[in-house]
């Protein structure tokens, strides 16, 4: 009997995943469920596709020459989805948008209002993540990214830099030299952030931590301490003021990023241009050359 496309996939997410639990999670079914199977498989084909240690599971040969099998018919399976995407002539169906949480909220979220109502038969789906989604497996089509190095397998366009600076109380001496800071931890932007605060502050000085740039904003407008804001929200807070000019260290570019597969699609295409357009009158304040 041929293994079904379904057994294929438990295979590379076990392999993937090194455990039978988070393996099963991904594909949404019981750990009992994923055991079975994979003894249903392996009784099927005659031979064994893991080692079980106590550390997890480690694929034979036989389990690694399945998984790959199976990534390779994962990739066919998206790059079809990807054709038949293309060949639409007008801007309908679905599409997935991803963006972190600050760029939803602060500037997405009224654009995907506006292309809505110019495009009704586009359904968007979008997902508000930190981590870099991988659009090549079509986990979203189109990406909005604050990023230095845009993934070399997409393509795109720039659309605007995005200044940072120093922010503070719009009353006190909060930009003193003994003044405490706020800061994003390490896991923001690898570390640039909390690096650029490190250099200015001791870790005595430093009175918060934080993984978003929501909370570090609140922080600052409760008066906590000084710390960087991107110049697009912190320049419209009017309880802060800015303490420097926008530094070169912190700055990235924004980028709308897609496959190359799906740029001629032609809701893609609307969407990029629809972004764009908004974007441009956009560009002195998130550059940090219209404060206030």
């Amino acid at each position: 009997m041929p293994v079904a496309w379904d057994e294929f996939r438990l295979v590379r997410a076990i392999t993937e995943r090194g455990a039978l639990a988070p393996a099963a999670a991904s594909l949404g079914i019981n750990p009992s469920t994923a055991f079975r199977r994979l003894a249903a498989i392996e009784a099927e084909l005659g031979t064994r596709l893991f080692e079980r240690h106590r550390s997890g599971y480690v694929a034979t040969p036989a389990g690694e020459a399945m998984a790959a099998a199976a990534a390779r018919m994962e990739e066919e399976v998206a790059r079809f989805d990807r054709e038949v995407a293309d060949r639409a002539q007008t801007p309908s169906g679905l599409l997935r948008v991803t963006a972190a949480a600050p760029l939803v909220t602060d500037l997405l979220m009224p654009m995907l209002g506006r292309f809505r109502t110019r495009y009704p038969k586009v359904q968007i789906e979008l997902v508000v993540s930190e981590e870099a989604l991988n659009l090549s497996r079509r986990d979203a089509d189109v990406a909005l990214r604050a990023t230095r190095d845009p993934p070399p397998n997409l393509v795109g366009r720039k659309l605007a830099t995005i200044a940072w600076a120093v922010y503070g109380p719009a009353r006190g001496d909060a930009d003193g030299a003994n003044a405490v800071w706020v800061s994003p931890s390490e896991s923001v932007a690898s570390g640039l952030f909390a690096r650029f605060v490190a250099a200015r502050a001791g870790p005595e000085r430093v009175a918060m931590r934080l993984n978003t740039v929501q909370g570090l904003c609140e922080a600052i407008c409760e008066g906590i301490g000084i710390g960087p804001l991107p110049c697009y929200r912190g320049d419209r807070i009017a309880g802060l003021r800015r303490l420097s000019g926008p530094d070169p260290e912190l700055a990235a570019s924004l980028w709308l990023l897609t496959h190359p597969d799906l740029r001629h699609a032609a809701r893609v295409r609307a969407f990029m241009d629809h972004v764009a357009a908004e974007v441009a009158p956009l560009r002195p304040a998130l550059e940090g050359r219209q404060a206030g």
